[in-house]
């Protein structure tokens, strides 16, 4: 059986899954330099990245398109060519607690030179499968509950096992962009009036917040504002929940709580502000999920999946984890929607099979390319161990290996590599990335070293968790350590097959130091860089290493900012 599951809207991407195991997953954003959360506005994308990977049309035995906005079914609105048409998919989320595969069949799927019938499950089920599908749970054939919170949906939370699912609960009335929200009212996102949902926001604040404190004093006002606005018995708070829509009825009501918080919290610090905020919403989802066990009478610890966007908080997932509730946690590299196409083809096996796990990996993207390099450039054989001692050098290189990784995160397959013994490469990396100087870098790091390193520094492959850098390794490694001393790491183990953990071997064999910065390399705004050449034509790091090459820019046409530049820049901002 050949499921080709397709995400239309925003995080667009195409995955075909046969017999069980994910043959790839090419998300929009990470071909030809396209924009971060590039959707699929024309069909003919999907014949073309099929024919990339030597498939047809009429190769695939099911088309499953990912639901969207909608209480009973969605609306894409799409091109076949020049020709434009409109496709109906499933609701947002399941309107039936215990019926979350009910699928909405439909036609008109145009694919190359063929129409074909598809089906479409629910955008909430999709999460649902792709994250318990991909877990070890399913693997050893464990039941899990799964949470899911979305920036358009309250969290909810699923019993999920391999003869079927169902809906435990709704945990409390706020949509996760209500996080990205707050951004727009304080910091330095701060814009007036409230803004639309803006996809980027909510990581740029888990990193800002490093800049402040928590004031229990701000805690209380929002405490108060949520009862007034959302949870409470005032007419305001029953009016909200009686008419709240995924995702976008809920926009105004979350304007007017912040509206409210502004004048309450005049003179406080913007940082303190939202790293109390961040609190706030920490807290009450622990909470209101102990709760939730309770009232359903569901024994602790259990297994717990997380998805949705907000499952790349990792300080909501780390504060999950140390509650005691749950004897395992599972977030797969792709809890948001670039997981979506994934767990399209996911709701169909399952609707066939059962709940059965996924054979995958997380390099199943696009294969990286050389491309047309531009003029400047020379190029040079080098090994791994040839590289390692051109890093130990404390010179920046974009890595590119293999096939890319699924999901939001540079693991090592897209990556800018660099030395972590100088704080002023953390500057450096930020400037060549045009990021804010609170921005972190994260660490890649070998698995078996990371214990004595990180705490708990337990295998983190997907980079989702936090984890503390302890203070005899914060004057070694500088570059990869946070504002507040934690770090967003990366392990991965020291036999992998993948280039980067060679790399990271030849490296400690050097220095001692079993770890590198790692950071996305990217066009500012843009996915992944989908070959060498983009890599080069971009400039601001003049080493490009890829397949055994590596591409140095000419004396004489530098554009990269050296270390001590980068340090004098991001003091004067």
């Amino acid at each position: 059986m050949r499921i080709c599951g397709i995400k239309l809207t925003h995080d667009g991407a195409i995955a075909v899954v046969e017999d069980g195991k994910l043959i790839f997953c090419i998300e929009q954003e990470k071909r030809e330099n396209n924009k971060r959360y590039q959707e699929i506005e024309n069909l003919e994308e999907i014949a073309l990245i099929l024919a990339e990977h030597g498939l047809n049309a009429v190769d695939i035995d099911q088309f499953v398109i990912d639901g969207w906005d909608g209480d009973v079914e969605s609306r894409f609105h799409v091109r076949s060519g020049s020709v434009p048409m409109s496709l109906k998919g499933a609701p947002y989320a399941e309107s039936d607690a215990n019926h979350l595969l009910a699928s909405l069949d439909g036609d008109g799927l145009v694919v190359g030179e063929g129409s074909f019938p598809y089906k479409s499950f629910p955008h909430v089920s999709g999460h649902v499968a792709a994250a318990y599908c991909t877990s070890p749970f399913a693997q050893k054939e464990q039941p899990a509950l799964c949470l899911v919170w979305d920036g358009g949906i309250v969290p909810r939370l699923y019993h999920v096992q391999r003869d079927g699912a169902r809906r435990v609960d709704c945990l409390f009335p706020l949509v996760g962009h209500i996080y990205a929200a707050a951004g727009h009212y304080f910091g330095p996102y701060k814009k007036l009036g409230g803004a639309e949902w803006d996809l980027g926001v909510a990581g740029k604040l888990m990193a800002y917040i490093g800049l402040g404190s928590v004031d229990e004093s701000i805690v209380s006002v929002f405490h108060s504002l949520y009862d007034d606005h959302f949870a409470g018995n005032s007419e305001l708070a029953r009016s909200y929940r009686a008419n709240i829509r995924a995702p976008e009825g809920s926009l105004k009501p979350v304007r007017d709580f912040f509206e409210a918080s502004v004048p309450r919290l005049e003179g406080k610090l913007h940082q303190d502000v939202l790293a109390s905020f961040h609190v706030f919403l920490e807290r009450l989802l622990v909470h209101e999920i102990g709760m939730a066990l309770q009232r359903h009478s569901i024994q602790v610890p259990q297994n717990l999946c997380i998805a949705g966007g907000c499952a790349l908080n990792i300080k909501w997932n780390s504060a999950l984890r140390e509650s005691g509730l749950f004897a395992a946690i599972w977030v797969p590299p792709f809890p948001n929607d670039s997981g979506s196409a994934i767990g399209a083809a996911c709701c169909a096996m399952a609707a066939d099979q059962g709940f059965i796990p996924l054979e995958w990996s997380v390099y199943s993207g696009p294969s990286a390319k050389l491309g047309v390099v531009p003029p400047g450039w020379t190029a040079f054989p080098c090994t791994i161990s040839e590289l390692a001692r051109i890093l130990a050098d404390n010179k920046p290189v974009i890595f590119l290996a293999g096939r890319a990784e699924l999901g939001p995160r540079a693991l090592g397959g897209r990556s800018i590599l660099a030395a972590p013994t100088s704080a002023a490469m953390k500057h450096l990396l930020n400037d060549v990335k045009h990021r804010e100087h609170f921005r972190p870098v994260a660490p890649i790091c070998l698995e078996d070293k990371a214990m004595s390193i990180f705490e708990p520094g337990t295998p983190d492959p997907y980079m989702l968790f936090d984890h503390l850098t302890r203070k005899e390794w914060r004057d070694k490694i500088p570059a990869v350590v946070h504002l507040d001393g934690t770090a967003r790491l990366q392990t991965i183990h020291r036999s992998s097959k993948h280039p980067v953990a060679e790399l990271l071997v030849e490296y400690e064999k050097l220095t001692g130091i079993p770890l590198l910065c790692n950071t996305s390399a990217n066009f500012h705004g843009r996915g992944f860089f989908p070959d060498a050449a983009s890599a080069c034509e971009w400039g601001r790091v003049e080493q490009v290493w890829f397949e055994g090459i590596l591409w140095r820019k000419t004396e004489g046409s530098s554009t990269t900012l050296n270390v001590d530049e980068a340090v004098v820049r991001s003091k004067g901002a």
